[in-house]
């Protein structure tokens, strides 16, 4: 065997991709890398925040300050800040003298709310956890198994026509049996190709995926307004008057009609509030962006399993309307490249056969490695 043939034996046979050493289900990622930093944001911030203010509120004491009258014990001041406390209703005048109450129960209540900010930004992510992920997770196995299959089964067949070649007697005939049998699809990978096709034709993850970040564009927005609610109605009023002339204490004489009072904790819920606002305005273009991505196919990662014999997915016209299951699988399987050794390997062939001066003559990886292995690409004359 002269040296050539004996270094093509050997390129081929090292182009083999090796099993899998461990189960493949659990490097898996069943969130994209935007999916994973939008959860972080919008579950982890409420909640941070939500943990310093209580810690504020645990350290500082009172979260009310009364201006109470001189006369007045130290019981009777710290009955003054608890009963406004529990109150939280600020006494006042309109511009025609009239009286009018305002409550501000909001604010009590503000360091909760942002506990239900949290839940409901965890729900779509629930909903993806339990609605779509185990379905997508069997999808991504399966995919990514048979598309390292198809990569060996292709060097297998390398490897066989390099014999066939090599025992041929006749060069001619071998190469026109090997026309044939590229134009009759002899090579082609049926079970992979049909897999993608009816996944083509289903919708159950895609709507799932519109609908949690539809569900997530919407959790946003909502929190948004209500941030803006609070600032504008509630969040400029850091002292009122509060009035304890009820029950038992309504007939004093000498209790004033109106106490004011101070709010401590004021412009840390100020802050809060801006911080939580602010990313969350920040975040809305990105659910929006990450909506749109099914509005367009990703040809990257198709384009590249093309050059594999038959597997024509893309060249047969075959994708149409992006809004389908076979686009976010695509979505998911770009974040799972790692687990996909074969793209690596069909990706520098793909880099090498653009760089060939003679392109037309390197069709499929099959062309590739029989060029490698000292063969001919096209029939001899």
């Amino acid at each position: 065997m002269s040296l050539s043939h004996t270094a093509a034996e050997y390129m081929l046979s090292d182009a083999l991709l090796p099993d899998p050493g461990g189960s493949r289900a659990k490097g898996l990622r069943l969130g994209l890398p935007s999916d994973r930093l939008l959860k972080f944001v919008t579950v982890g911030l409420p909640l941070f925040l939500v943990s310093l203010a209580f810690a504020r509120e645990f350290s500082a004491g009172s979260q009310i300050s009364c201006f109470s009258p001189t006369n007045f014990t130290g019981k009777q001041s710290a009955y003054v800040d608890t009963a406004c406390w529990d109150s939280l209703v600020h006494h006042g005048f309109d511009a025609e003298g009239q009286a009018i109450t305002k409550s501000l129960w909001a604010l009590k209540v503000f360091p909760y709310s942002l506990l239900v900010v949290a839940v409901l930004m965890y729900m779509p992510y629930l909903l993806w956890r339990y609605a779509a992920a185990p379905a997508l997770h069997s999808d991504l196995l399966f995919i990514i198994d048979e598309l390292d299959k198809s990569y060996n089964r292709s060097v297998r067949l390398v490897q066989h026509m390099r014999k066939v070649q090599q025992a041929s007697a006749e060069p001619e005939q071998f190469w026109e049996e090997y026309e044939r049998a590229r134009r009759e699809r002899y090579f082609e990978f049926p079970l992979l190709e049909r897999y993608l096709t009816c996944k083509q034709h289903a919708h159950s993850l895609a709507f799932i995926y519109i609908l949690r970040n539809l569900l997530l564009l919407l959790f946003l927005a909502a929190t948004c307004l209500y941030l803006v609610f609070l600032h504008l109605n509630i969040f400029f009023q850091d002292e009122f008057s509060c009035s304890i002339k009820t029950g038992l204490l309504q007939a004093e004489p000498h209790i004033p009609p109106l106490i004011p009072c101070k709010l401590v904790f004021f412009s840390v819920f100020q802050l809060i509030s801006v911080s939580v606002g602010g990313v969350y305005v920040l975040l809305l273009p990105v659910v929006i962006y990450n909506a749109l991505q099914l509005c367009q196919w990703d040809k990257g990662l198709l384009s590249v399993y093309e050059m594999l014999p038959a597997f024509d997915l893309l060249s047969r016209k075959m994708l149409t309307c992006p809004v389908n299951d076979l686009n976010v699988i695509l979505l998911f399987l770009r974040a799972n490249i790692s687990e996909l050794t074969s793209f690596s390997r069909l990706n520098a062939v793909s880099a090498l056969r653009e760089a060939t001066a003679n392109k037309q003559d390197i069709d499929t990886v099959v062309d590739f490695m029989t060029l490698l292995a000292g063969l001919e690409t096209t029939k001899p004359k």
